[in-house]
């Protein structure tokens, strides 16, 4: 009776487990006899295996072992070290009943009696074919990734620890900042800042902005390990582990030297752009007002002259006269700056001998910046002629001498230098290729910052006090190099002084007067040539009224015109020794007037009165020109020359 009562209290927990392990069905659980056959089959077993009860119960489990398997007696080692070991685990591929292939997790646990006699086994087996092929997946990307970075060239990327610490190192790293991973791995990543973002806390900073917000990107100054420097963007994302600390850093650095220095010629470029079109809009807003203030000069001088020659020579007034005339010449001379920085003065090329024309005006340089400034010259021994006006270079020269001068208050030392240049095809300079003379003034005065240097060319700025300049001395010799076909270069530092280089062309023939001599500004009178019937055409009725008054006054019958049509008309009604106009006018220019009147009447002899230096490209060559504003003494000898009489005409 008492082994019943056992019997009947063990079956029902024999069922039970029985019962739970058929239950489970992502495990096979199986039993072994300690051969290997097959004693038990739960549910698991039959969906891994495809084998029913009937099909696999005494056979050897070595069934499911693949044929290389087999060969290696894997499934009797396994029983054999389950036995001697207590257990046995392992991975491998095994084979279903229909033939495919899975890969499972198997352990294979020795079961003895009470008395420790081996009795069979318990082997449990799992199937980890999709876990396997997600970990390979993973491990196949991993690879890719890892050789997608080693691959990437151009960019530094790399792993920092929690604490900045290199932990990875790719074929770019190396590239870009010299060191092999064998030299920085375990190194901290602020080797590659300067010394002053070191000083500033940069690298810590990036950290700690990555690790609070997540991204840290920023560029400046690195440095590569033989010590040059470039210029970086570098970019640090955090990264959190599980439990969302940060487990460390990644980071991706890219050498954008190249772009930079790109970009900063484009903005030189734009910046050069902008202020040559503010230069030229104020060049051509500078020329229009100083034509528009020749006509009222010439208005002016004109009647002052002819009021002057009507005055006793001791009249109270005539003092008062002279000093209205001087005003105004002046103001004559104010408008020929203009003009210059605009390029539309008039100008007189000529082969000039640049050494014999700067020690032919020494003296005038020297009387003009007073005792306390030594000028002194360098001229190589042969030095190639300019083609430039030479009463403008004169001018040019001088002007520089005393901006150098007024830089200097407690006196100083002034250089005047020159020395022959080439400029070859390509070279990216404004000016053409070609020979120049690289004319020179250098001081060693006070100097400019940056800001005054940008603007030392505008016309009307100027540093000196009020009253004491017009700020057009370096615009008129802006525009007399521009127009000359060269250029003018500032150099200025700050407490270091200025250099001025003024570049011409050289000239292609032979060198002829150095300067000309300039007629003083006196009323002097010239021998009055033949009485002669003149047209005078101008549509600014000031201007005209003082060319009629001025060519009356030489004893010349004159008929008056306001516009060129006007003019056409009158010159078939009447007949006519000469014609004198202006060039800017509405409707048709005194060029083209000139034009019409060369078809009809090619003998007439016509004078053009302008300000201007650029006439149209179809303009007549042999056209006389007379600048305004002009003085009595200035239209006679255009008189003469138009029209060969005299003493002041032509020789050729």
């Amino acid at each position: 009776m008492e082994g019943a009562d056992q019997l009947e209290v063990s079956l029902p927990d024999e069922r039970r487990y029985r019962l739970l392990v058929d239950a489970i069905t992502d495990y096979a659980v199986y039993m072994l006899d300690v051969d290997g056959h097959v004693t038990s089959w739960n549910t698991g077993a039959r969906r891994f295996k495809g084998y029913e009860p009937a099909d696999i119960i005494g056979h050897h489990f070595s069934r499911f072992y693949t044929e290389e398997d087999l060969k290696e007696r894997l499934p009797w080692r396994a029983l054999e070290t389950a036995t001697r070991k207590g257990r046995f685990e392992g991975e491998g591929w095994h084979v279903r009943k229909d033939g495919s292939r899975f890969w499972a997790h198997v352990i294979i646990d020795p079961i003895r009696d009470p008395s420790g006699r081996l009795i069979g086994f318990a082997k449990i087996t799992r199937d980890l074919t999709e876990r396997r092929e997600a970990e390979n997946a993973l491990r196949h990307s991993q690879e890719q990734f890892r050789l997608l970075v080693q691959g990437v060239t151009d960019y530094a990327i790399y792993m920092l620890d929690p604490d900045g610490r290199v932990t990875s190192w790719n074929s770019g790293a190396q590239k870009l900042k010299g060191y092999t991973p064998d030299e920085i791995i375990g190194e901290h990543f602020s080797r590659f800042y300067t010394d002053e973002d070191r000083a500033a806390g940069l690298p810590w900073q990036g950290l700690e902005t990555a690790a609070r917000e997540g991204r840290f990107e920023k560029e400046g100054w690195r440095v590569r390990k033989d010590g040059t420097r470039f210029w970086a963007n570098a970019v640090i994302d955090a990264i959190p582990g599980e439990d969302g600390r940060i487990i460390g850093f990644a980071k991706i650095t890219r050498d954008i030297t190249e772009r930079r220095e790109a970009q900063r010629a484009l903005d030189e470029a734009r910046e050069a752009l902008f202020q040559s079109q503010k230069i030229e809009a104020i060049g051509r807003l500078t020329g229009g007002i100083a034509h528009d203030f020749n006509n009222l000069l010439m208005a002016v001088l004109g009647s002052l002259e002819l009021v002057r020659k009507r005055l006793r020579a001791d009249s109270q007034i005539m003092a008062l006269i002279d000093n209205a005339i001087q005003g105004a010449e002046r103001g004559a001379a104010l408008t020929q700056r203009m003009l210059a920085f605009a390029r539309r003065q008039s100008l007189n090329p000529e082969s000039v001998d640049v050494p014999a024309l700067v020690h032919g005006m020494m003296g005038l340089m020297e009387r003009s910046i007073g005792p306390s400034t030594i000028i002194e010259t360098d001229f190589p021994p042969a030095l190639a002629p300019v083609q430039v006006d030479a009463n403008q270079l004169e001018s040019a020269i001088l002007n520089l001498t005393v901006n150098a001068r007024d830089a200097m208050p407690d006196g100083g030392r002034i250089v005047i230098a020159a020395r022959e240049k080439s400029v070859p095809p390509g070279h990216g300079s404004r000016l053409a290729a070609g020979r120049y003379i690289r004319l020179s003034v250098t001081d060693n005065g006070e100097g400019m910052d940056e800001e005054t240097l940008a603007k030392a060319m505008e016309p009307f700025f100027t540093t000196k006090g009020l009253g004491k300049g017009t700020g057009l001395g370096l615009s008129m010799v802006h525009g007399l190099a521009e127009q000359s076909g060269g250029r003018l270069i500032l150099k200025s530092q700050k407490g270091e002084g200025t250099l001025v280089e003024l570049w011409l062309p050289m000239a292609e023939t032979a060198v002829g007067v150095a300067g000309t001599e300039r007629r003083p500004a006196g009323m002097e009178q010239s021998p009055q040539g033949p009485k002669l019937v003149v047209l005078a055409v101008d549509d600014d009725s000031l201007v005209l009224m003082n060319t009629v008054a001025l060519l009356e006054d030489m004893g010349h019958k004159v008929f008056e015109a306001t516009s060129a049509r006007e003019a056409l008309d009158l010159l078939r009604r009447e007949t006519v020794d000469l014609v004198i106009s202006d060039q800017a006018m509405p409707q048709m220019t005194g060029t083209q007037l000139a034009a019409e009147i060369r078809t009809t009447w090619p003998e007439l002899p016509i004078i053009l009165a302008t300000g201007y230096a650029e006439l149209p490209s179809d303009s007549d060559p042999g056209l006389l020109r007379l600048l305004k504003p002009f003085r009595q003494e200035d239209l006679r000898r255009s008189i003469a020359r138009a029209t060969k009489q005299g003493p002041f005409a032509d020789p050729s």
